[in-house]
């Protein structure tokens, strides 16, 4: 099972800035039986109501720094963070999940992505 956490502003099209990827991939790891939160700076309210917003039933909403506690909470073979910043790298690296920048994302069909 993978587990992908997304940041929220300047990761979103939610966020505030408005990142680049569009809610609907988030979606897709949804369709595709994927555990699915959010990791942001955000109050745990504010990313709640974001997903409510946009009709999303995400498994864990946390702050990013926590991202160890919510390691423990699933059994995925395979932990994902996807953000636009150096904090988001740190505390994703720090819990041992790979970290993608949004900007950087591999195509779909790449050999060992996600998508």
């Amino acid at each position: 099972m993978i587990l992908v956490s997304f940041d929220i502003d300047g990761t979103l099209e939610a966020g505030d800035p408005p990142g680049p990827l569009p809610m609907q991939l988030v979606r897709r790891a949804k369709e595709l039986g994927y555990v699915v939160g959010s990791a942001s700076d955000r109050t745990l309210r504010d990313q709640r109501r974001i997903w409510r917003d946009h009709g999303i039933d995400v498994n864990f909403v946390s702050h990013k720094h926590h991202l160890d506690d919510i390691r423990g909470q699933f059994d995925c073979s395979r932990l994902v963070h996807i953000g636009d910043t150096h904090v988001d790298e740190h505390y994703a690296t720090l819990a041992g999940f790979e970290f993608w920048f949004v900007d950087r994302l591999p195509l779909d069909g790449t050999s060992g992505w996600i998508f």
